[in-house]
């Protein structure tokens, strides 16, 4: 039977301010991308987050992101690759900590945002990513987009890496996601977003901002937390893998 991993980013409330709708989401999902504090989430909803996760039975990983708070950590920065590695280990400290202390587990670790697309381009900011993983636990998984120099490198250096494709994102012809700057980047409609989700699982394939056809082949699809859509494309999701035989599971 082919399955497929759905994740989703969670836990990026901080304060007084909601992010997601994390509570109504997690039933329909296999891993939880857990903010680390530095583009979301806080200590508070890190451990609610982490919680949930365990209620749920789905898979606890860290998504660590640039320190940008007020950018939601969707802003580029340029940092020095040592400033980058103890940032992705403080982060994923936090996580590693949090989740053992609460009798789970961290399992891997996705970047954020600015952070994932830069890495999904630049062997320096990649292999900054992972020394910072590695320097707290060599057995984490990293997650990654599909086809990029993320899962290249990865696998070059011999650590175990999940490739990632998006539900609710479009896609440039080279593979790359869509600029959230452009009109039509982030997919809204439950229809196309849970479409482009079984194209990946069925056939391996998803079609282009240009209307081209391009290859990728993923262990786990991402909805997005902040999408106000999420919950009604998980909702598709669901019932197109369930029509065509395909489970929905952890990678790890």
């Amino acid at each position: 039977m082919k399955q497929i991993d759905i994740n989703c980013d969670m836990g990026e409330s901080f304060g007084n301010f909601r992010v997601g709708n994390d509570e109504a989401v997690f039933p329909y999902i296999t891993s939880a991308n857990i903010a680390c504090g530095f583009h979301g989430g806080d200590p508070v909803h890190m451990e609610k987050t982490i919680l949930n996760a365990l209620k749920y039975g789905v898979k606890i990983g860290a998504h660590p992101g640039y320190p940008d708070l007020a950018g939601f950590g969707r802003r580029t920065m340029d940092l020095k690759a040592e400033e980058l590695t103890a940032i992705i280990k403080y982060q994923v400290s936090a996580i590693k900590g949090m989740a053992e202390s609460l009798g789970g587990k961290l399992s891997y670790v996705k970047p954020h945002g600015a952070l994932y697309n830069k890495a999904s381009n630049s062997e320096q900011e990649t292999r900054a990513i992972i020394k910072g993983i590695r320097a707290i636990d060599p057995e984490l998984i990293f997650m990654g987009l599909a086809g990029s120099i993320m899962e290249e490198i990865a696998k070059s250096e011999g650590m175990p890496f999940a490739a990632e494709a998006f539900a609710d994102r479009r896609y440039e012809p080279n593979g790359r996601l869509m600029s959230r700057a452009k009109e039509g980047s982030v997919l809204g409609d439950a229809e196309v977003a849970s479409d482009q989700v079984l194209s990946i699982a069925k056939d391996h394939q998803l079609t282009a901002s240009n209307g081209e056809v391009l290859e990728v082949h993923a262990q786990s699809v991402c909805i997005h937390g902040d999408n106000p859509s999420a919950v009604d494309i998980l909702k598709a999701i669901d019932e197109k893998l369930a029509a065509h035989g395909i489970a929905k599971q952890s990678f790890s």
